[in-house]
């Protein structure tokens, strides 16, 4: 089982010590280990497809010219994320005049939907629609949080990220980290208990 992160991080830190050396299709190769998983961290910050690929654009542009700046105490990954974090977080800073309305899932259950061409005697339209009403409260409560708090909770729970990573990642203590998790989980909690209570807060 440990044997192919073994190898995964090896392989990376070789792609990684070729593009600093000047090979640039060892960056087509790290393009391609991580650009889904930053486009859809970033799109999850930001909640807006074109400003994410805008913004998932910029962290590689960066990261190439700025590779020499890469010294390796922390991982490639985490150095991404870092990048990544600072942008998101200068784009909602930028834009915290203008509201935000967009679901993370609403329209991932709409592709889910179309899917049900034939009739699953298991399926319980009732259930389904109170599982995607959670889901949409969630996913709204996320959006509401202010940057550091989404950041860190999207860091650990969707990135499966540690603690340290992610204090390297937002350049914070454990404590710090720890105590903004705690509020996102709280903020999140708040919105379920308000749902299940009918919508009262």
């Amino acid at each position: 089982m440990n044997r192919p992160l073994i190898n995964k991080a090896v392989d990376e830190a070789a792609l990684v010590s070729k593009l600093q050396a000047g090979d640039r299709f060892a960056f087509d190769s790290l393009l391609e280990l991580y650009q889904d998983r930053i486009f859809n961290f970033v799109r999850r910050m930001v909640n807006d497809p074109l400003d994410a690929e805008d913004i998932a654009q910029e962290v590689f542009i960066r990261a190439y010219t700025n590779i020499h700046r890469f010294d390796n105490r922390a991982g490639f990954s985490t150095w991404l994320y870092k990048i990544a974090s600072n942008l998101c977080i200068d784009h909602v800073r930028r834009r915290s005049r203008r509201p935000d309305v967009f679901s993370l899932t609403r329209d991932q259950f709409e592709e889910e939907s179309q899917q049900h061409d034939v009739a699953d005697e298991r399926f319980d339209p009732e259930q389904a629609l109170l599982e995607n009403e959670m889901a949409s409260v969630i996913s709204h409560a996320v959006v509401c949080l202010s940057p550091k708090l989404k950041q860190v909770l999207l860091l650990h729970d969707t990135e499966n990220m540690s603690y340290e990573e992610i204090a390297q990642v937002v350049q914070c203590p454990l404590g710090t980290i720890k105590s903004r998790l705690f509020l996102a989980r709280t903020e999140l909690q708040k919105a379920v208990r308000a749902y299940l209570s009918g919508g009262e807060k």
